[in-house]
């Protein structure tokens, strides 16, 4: 268990360090919960985990100023407690938004020290201590997000799989069944709200058309992918090597921006 629990530390610290490597989306669940499957040694129920919390998460970004729930350690822990107990991606959907909510309160409590050493790096930049400033960047934007998502993820999963199977046999079983339809629900939503900031009337047609051939034609996703390639080779003209402006695209602030 100790060995599991410091396993399941190291993934969550590698999802808050994906910041620190350009931002290779490894903090998702859709990569952290097949690692945590694969400590645990149910890799399959991992994968299935994943692909849920990953739809559950996924119209959670950063907009303005609005910070949305903590996705990396949710969903860890929620696979991570799922799959100790023996129990569904249900109970796993109904634990993963507790916790990432929970776990953004922490952050933003932790988040009150930032100006500390904003103030810090700004005393080395004026003194020209690059190494200081250096030092500063990777304490901000590396270490305390790891050792925070590493002591989290570690201690509740080393000390809480009692406490979350007590709680989990305390809710109804309405309840879990809720979850599992709200789980059916998700990837339209997620899409829905995806939809929101790129559709357009000029690419309307074009959804509706996707739609169309899977739902009538049962195409699968694949056979639609490669459609939409050779749509956009034709409408942009590129196998012409004579052409030499794509079309004009909707600038921002047009009409068509609140389709």
């Amino acid at each position: 268990m100790l060995v599991q629990s410091i396993l399941i530390g190291l993934i969550a610290a590698l999802g808050a360090l994906d910041w620190q490597l350009g931002s290779l989306y490894a903090f998702r669940p859709i990569v952290l919960c097949p690692l945590v499957g694969l400590v645990l040694g149910d890799l399959q129920t991992g994968l299935a985990i994943a692909a849920s919390l990953e739809l559950l998460f996924m119209g959670s970004i950063s907009i303005g100023a609005y910070v949305p729930p903590n996705e990396t350690v949710g969903g860890v822990l929620a696979c991570a407690f799922a799959i100790s107990l023996g129990e569904s991606t249900e109970a796993a959907i109904a634990l993963a938004m507790p916790i990432a909510v929970l776990t953004l309160s922490l952050k933003n409590i932790i988040h009150a020290l930032d100006p500390f050493f904003v103030d810090m790096a700004e005393r080395f930049a004026a003194k020209g201590n690059l190494k200081g400033v250096y030092a500063i960047h990777f304490l901000l934007g590396n270490l305390i997000g790891c050792a925070l998502y590493f002591v989290l993820c570690a201690t509740a999963f080393y000390m809480g799989v009692d406490a979350v199977k007590g709680l989990l046999d305390m809710v109804p079983e309405f309840v879990i069944n809720g979850f599992g339809v709200a789980a059916n629900i998700l990837p339209a939503m997620g899409f829905a709200m995806l939809g929101r900031l790129v559709l357009t009337k000029q690419v309307m047609p074009y959804f509706f058309l996707g739609f169309l051939i899977t739902s009538y034609a049962g195409v699968p996703v694949l056979g639609v992918a490669v459609a939409a390639i050779i749509i956009a080779v034709v409408k942009f003209d590129l196998l012409n090597p004579n052409a030499t402006a794509a079309p004009a695209l909707a600038s921002e602030g047009d009409d068509d921006d609140d389709f």
